[in-house]
């Protein structure tokens, strides 16, 4: 796949009903070796800025998944493995941030610090999609990690 058609099939799957994480990290399921249902059932909590808490973004978290998932380290005790693989990572985020304004699931949708968190999913019709940036931020952060596994 070409990178913008990485980019499209996040934003189709955030489309269909995926959240942030789920759809970045599900366009790339078959370069983390799993199935599209096994990467939406773990990156599922991680929407809605983790919970719908509107913290860090989803589509980052999708970024970090993937990430973790092709470089991560099992070996807890081998400290560079740890700080090359948060170099690889601060790497895709700080592209994120420059192209997206922030890692904040609240700044990204201009919401209020201090407002309302409720569990509870919005209804997806198309006043959600034309309201939102979600789509674009999702397949910029698909892009993004295309463009990195490209090397």
């Amino acid at each position: 796949m070409n990178k913008s058609s990485k980019a499209e099939y996040a934003k189709t799957l955030f489309e269909q009903g995926a959240n942030c994480a789920q759809a970045v990290a599900g366009a790339f399921a078959a370069e983390i070796g799993m199935s599209e249902a096994e990467v939406f059932k773990l990156a599922g909590g991680f929407g809605g800025g983790v919970g719908r808490m509107r913290e860090v973004c989803g589509a980052a978290s999708g970024m970090v998944l993937i990430m973790n998932l092709l470089y991560g380290s099992s070996d807890i005790s081998d400290k560079n493995a740890k700080d090359e693989h948060y170099a690889r990572v601060q790497s895709v985020l700080k592209e994120f941030k420059e192209k997206n304004g922030s890692l904040i699931c609240r700044e990204l949708l201009g919401l209020d610090k201090d407002g309302e968190v409720t569990h509870r999913s919005e209804e997806r019709d198309a006043q959600y999609y034309q309201t939102r940036p979600c789509s674009e931020i999702v397949a910029n952060a698909a892009g993004i990690m295309e463009k990195y596994l490209a090397g």
